[in-house]
């Protein structure tokens, strides 16, 4: 696959800044067929995919000229520019993926599998097989975001009201009908309105909507603003419907929003999905072998724990976990070579 990206698809990006700035500062200049570019996929910029795409592209990119790893550098692959695109979501990104737009993109768990074995959403596609992982990187909670001085108090209270469901196109909107849905609840039981976390924060400040849906990283930088300017309440999956919805889907699991997640919200029980990296099988393997070792090597883990509150949770002992198509072949070899996969099958490290 050529590692190219075209100057509409930069206007969209946010690059991976310190890699690109190290480029243009570092007194040295490659040849630019020798530079390689490679984009991941991410989200809304009020998502959480965004950031932490961005993390990680500034972490796996290393320009010609850069300093050495040893010597305080990128420790990234040498010659590789990394960028992160945004986008809708999961769906999109497995689209782009799977169709050979982008090199890679992050995904919501059960967006890949669908994909990948052509079922669920991707049923009438037939199956993605060309879906590989690299990596699972953290757990995604659902929000479900209302007023706290409204009357909602869980998902059944939802009937009649103004629900934003997420951006047509976005994991958030295929995982929020199956949730509803869980619960009986249509779309003609709602007014519903299809639109990211941002839009529908500025949308609940001003009174246009009663609530929204968004699956997501915590904490989310739209939650975050729309809770300084108005009390919040987030609903709680602690019912026998959550437990029901977890043993029809398990990519859904258990999970807290943590204390003081969000200014003035208690910890509140909900439930999650993972965010996965994904790429193409016709990826170079040796590429993605060297883009793996960049993403679990120590100065990666710093950069993410002093980056956004969700790069704590992104560590090499999780990397398996939840992991719902096969790895690339490169990323399959670093694992093998650290322990953490026995052959071809993945070694639980929960056992």
């Amino acid at each position: 696959m050529a590692l190219r990206i075209t100057r509409r698809g930069l206007g969209r990006s946010l690059a991976a800044g310190c890699g690109l700035l190290a480029l243009a500062g570092s007194g040295r200049s490659a040849p630019a067929q020798d530079l390689r570019f490679f984009r991941i996929g991410t989200g809304t910029t009020g998502g959480t995919y965004f950031p932490i795409g961005g993390l990680i592209a500034s972490a796996v990119s290393r320009p010609f000229g850069a300093p050495p790893c040893d010597q305080g550098g990128s420790c990234g692959v040498e010659g590789l520019i990394a960028v992160a695109q945004a986008s809708l979501g999961s769906v999109e990104n497995v689209n782009s993926v799977a169709g050979g737009s982008i090199e890679s993109g992050l995904s919501q768990a059960d967006i890949a599998f669908w994909a990948y074995t052509g079922t669920g959403l991707y049923a009438d596609l037939g199956p993605q097989e060309n879906l590989r992982a690299i990596a699972h990187l953290y757990n995604e909670l659902v929000h479900v975001v209302v007023a706290a001085d409204s009357g909602i108090r869980d998902v059944e209270d939802l009937r009649g009201k103004r629900l934003a469901l997420g951006d047509e196109g976005s994991g958030t909107l295929i995982d929020a009908r199956a949730i509803l849905g869980a619960y009986g609840i249509s779309e003609a039981d709602i007014e519903p309105a299809y639109m990211g976390a941002e839009r529908a924060s500025d949308a609940m400040l001003a009174g246009e909507l009663d609530g929204y849906m968004f699956v997501g990283g915590v904490p989310l930088l739209a939650v975050e603003d729309l809770a300084r300017r108005m009390e919040l309440r987030l609903l709680p999956f602690a019912d026998q419907t959550a437990w029901r919805l977890r043993l029809e889907l398990p990519f859904f699991t258990a999970a807290m929003f943590p204390e003081g997640a969000y200014e003035g919200v208690p910890p509140v029980p909900t439930i999650a999905v993972g965010a996965t990296w994904i790429t193409s099988v016709d990826v170079d393997e040796e590429l993605i072998y060297g883009i793996t070792q960049a993403l679990w090597h120590p100065t990666t883990h710093t950069l993410l724990q002093n980056g956004h509150a969700r790069g704590r949770d992104i560590l090499v002992e999780n990397a398996l976990r939840g992991i719902a198509i096969p790895l690339h072949d490169g990323a399959a070899r670093y694992y093998r070579e650290i322990g953490m996969l026995e052959g071809g099958e993945i070694s639980d490290p929960e056992e």
